[in-house]
């Protein structure tokens, strides 16, 4: 099997679409008023349901993170350290939700979080410290993350 992409399950389909249009500048295929919206970035597919067109399909009830929630991750990559400080300070100020300001880690990794508007996290790091420090398994490790449910983690190279 190969990873096409994943969905997010949204409650507010436009405010969301907007902000990952607007704010996270990915590219939008569908309208954003419509059940299933197909977002691209960099060559991989997120997909955003709607949570009530969902359940209608199912035909069952589910039950979801309220508020900033860490149940995945969804990893984004910058340029280089000074990127990461860049891009968290242009998207808060276009409306993401300050989680955790940029730091450098101990092992050399520049990380910062993000909430979009329904809490899923996204994380600013630069993997090229972060391979460094791991040495060989880290480019596999790091493209494993960057696939992961939940957070978006933005990574400079």
């Amino acid at each position: 099997m190969r990873l096409d992409g994943f969905g997010i399950f949204v409650k507010d389909m436009p405010t969301m679409v907007k902000f990952y249009r607007d704010v996270l500048e990915f590219d939008i295929k569908e309208d954003v008023n419509t059940s299933n919206v197909y977002l691209e970035k960099d060559g991989t597919l997120f997909l955003l349901y709607r949570r009530s067109d969902f359940e209608k399909m199912t035909n069952k009830s589910f039950s979801y993170a309220d508020k900033i929630n860490g149940h995945y991750e969804i990893a984004l990559s910058v340029e280089n350290y000074e990127a990461v400080d860049l891009v968290f300070e242009k998207v808060v100020s276009k409306g993401a939700i300050p989680v955790l300001n940029p730091t450098t880690e101990p092992w050399g990794q520049r990380t910062c979080y993000v909430s979009d508007p329904e809490g899923i996290k996204l994380k600013d790091l630069n993997r090229k410290s972060w391979h460094n420090i791991c040495c060989g398994w880290s480019f596999s490790f790091a493209k494993l993350l960057s696939i992961q449910p939940g957070y978006a983690r933005v990574m400079a190279n």
